[in-house]
């Protein structure tokens, strides 16, 4: 897969592997920019598009772990290939279960390595729309009223009208207010549809913390109304 909207990072501190990387991939159609150190990768802003990073374990200061490690902290997007000269049965674990997209140990197949560049592409392309997504979604629910979102978290828990009132300590037609509400910012059909609003709210951590408390008190409240 090669794509003028996507980019290919190499970091290496071999100067001849990095210009024979670079050449490969822009051959094959791809954007390329090569880096030297982990530290000048790391001083260069997340690109407006897909993109991978093809990333060499052993360099001296920063590691390749320690920039897989500085990417999954900050949250970016970039799926990373992570390729070193040596079977370092520890550092491949630990690469593995840092979330690298693959591993290719050195000397490796031209085919082998542009197959993980295609599927690293693809993968930020899906991680790319999935944080659009939830971008809109944070952003309706921002739109909430306080009361509007602790109905909302209440509701995709299971419990009625009734059991939200009385929760909340307010009356079964505000609660109804709320929860119409709740169904036109979010651009919900359904209670189904709220339910994986909060899915994939939940799954990415943007649950607010107001809105969680009642999230935990609800199943037992829920239990006592029964």
């Amino acid at each position: 897969m090669s794509d003028v909207d996507s980019i290919v990072f190499v970091v290496d501190d071999d100067d001849s592997l990095r210009r024979s990387l670079e050449r490969l991939l822009r051959v094959t159609g791809h954007n390329v920019e090569t880096f030297s150190s982990a530290a000048e990768f790391l001083q260069r802003p997340d690109p407006d598009m897909a993109c991978c990073l093809i990333l060499d374990i052993r360099m001296p200061n920063l590691t390749g772990l320690d920039v897989q490690r500085a990417i999954t902290e900050a949250g970016r997007p970039m799926p990373i290939i992570l390729m070193t000269g040596f079977a370092d049965v520890e550092s491949c674990v630990a690469g593995m279960k840092g979330g690298a997209a693959d591993f290719l140990l050195k000397p490796f197949d031209e085919d082998d390595l542009l197959r993980a560049v295609t599927a690293g592409i693809i993968q930020s392309v899906e991680l790319r729309k999935a944080r659009q997504v939830r971008g809109e979604l944070e952003n309706r629910l921002v739109a909430l009223t306080p009361r509007e979102t602790q109905v909302f978290w209440l509701v995709v828990k299971g419990l009625l009208n009734k059991q939200i009132a009385a929760h909340l300590g307010t009356k079964e037609g505000t609660v109804k207010l709320h929860r119409a509400n709740v169904m036109r910012k979010l651009h919900a059909q359904s209670v189904a549809d709220l339910v994986r609003i909060a899915d994939r709210l939940e799954s990415q951590g943007s649950s607010p913390a107001r809105a969680r408390s009642d999230l935990q008190a609800a199943p037992r409240d829920r239990a006592q109304l029964a």
